[in-house]
């Protein structure tokens, strides 16, 4: 089946769960526990490709805080939100105001562009290292801060070195779920190229076009993706194994976690990195709906290639070694929309 087969069938979505996994159970655990544990997130990933984490160690204040004034930035004027917006469209960081990305794209597939609005930051410390000019500029260049609310900085700040954190504790429970060393990822994460999208997705007040959604049909870029979900309205639908879409359930203190393309190759396609979108039900009653997306990415030197407990005897990888820099700069550019 073809990306555009996969992305442009019509179905309707039906209610499900996503598997729960309490972190802080697997950290702390007994041999026992961490291999049980273990067991249950591979079978999650090879199948789902998405969990819901729990115990994930994020202070409750530091979500609160960086919740609130993503919230209070998207009030603003649009003439105010728009001073933050980059000069270059395909970067990644900063405003970027409606109908800028059709996330669909990014699977070849000609959508209207998505009905939402986001606010983007970066790595705050530069790589150790060289990196190339333009390579730099896209993965580690400067965050882009507007004037108010003040405490945007501060608060998205915290939340992103509490994530980077926390993204390094999944991890290991991801690494012993390939029967790997806990500490197996750490090398490939020394300087990781993360990212967190705050994204508001208004009411909606006019008609959707034709196939045009919050976020279009499509699967993540890099390692892993946490996502803190509207607790309270819904959108993010999962396309199920059966090929069916499914409403993500509605969390409040967990994270929504899936896999993303890198880590599937990464795993010879052991795991699953599963399309998603977000749609702007009817049952939201006209309300906004908010998230924060965090992308925690290897370093832009990371070399991805098969890993060996994913590998048969006598088998020979899917894919060809690539450099983690490089190939999500190609995914992230090819979903602008530049119409």
């Amino acid at each position: 089946m073809t990306a555009h087969d996969r992305a442009g069938r019509s179905m309707s979505a039906s209610t499900s769960s996503i598997p729960s996994v309490d972190l802080q159970a697997f950290l702390t655990g007994s041999s026992d526990d961490q291999m049980r544990i273990a067991a249950e997130v591979d079978e999650i990933c090879r199948t789902l490709g998405f969990l819901v984490v729990e115990n994930h160690g994020v202070p409750e204040g530091v979500i609160r805080n960086a919740w609130d004034a993503s919230q209070s930035f998207f009030e603003l004027p649009i003439e105010e939100k728009l001073r933050a917006k980059p000069d270059d469209p395909e970067c990644p960081r900063g405003y970027f105001p409606m109908a800028a990305e059709a996330l669909a794209k990014s699977l070849g597939v000609e959508t209207p562009p998505d009905i939402k609005e986001s606010f983007g930051i970066g790595p705050l410390h530069a790589p150790p290292y060289e990196v190339d000019g333009a390579d730099y500029e896209f993965h580690y260049g400067k965050n882009i801060w507007p004037e108010r609310p003040l405490e945007l900085r501060s608060a998205l700040t915290a939340y992103f070195e509490a994530m980077t954190l926390a993204g390094s504790r999944i991890l290991r429970l991801f690494a012993a779920a390939l029967d790997l060393p806990q500490e197996h990822f750490e090398p490939y994460h020394r300087s990781p190229m993360c990212a967190l999208r705050c994204i508001n997705y208004p009411a909606s007040e006019t008609p959707l076009l034709p196939g045009q959604k919050g976020a279009g049909e499509h699967s993540d870029y890099g390692s892993l993706t946490m996502l803190k979900s509207d607790p309270n309205v819904p959108g993010l639908e999962i396309r199920m194994p059966s090929g069916e879409w499914a409403r993500a359930p509605l969390v409040g203190d967990a994270f929504i976690v899936n896999i993303g393309d890198l880590m599937a190759r990464w795993t010879n396609d052991r795991w699953v990195s599963t399309l998603h979108r977000v749609v702007l039900p009817a049952e939201a009653g006209g309300r906004r709906r908010q998230s924060m997306a965090f992308f925690h990415n290897t370093s832009f030197d990371a070399r991805i290639e098969c890993i060996p407990t994913c590998l048969a005897a006598g088998d020979a990888p899917k894919y060809e070694p690539v450099l983690a820099g490089q190939y999500l700069v190609d995914r992230f550019t090819s979903a602008v929309n530049d119409d």
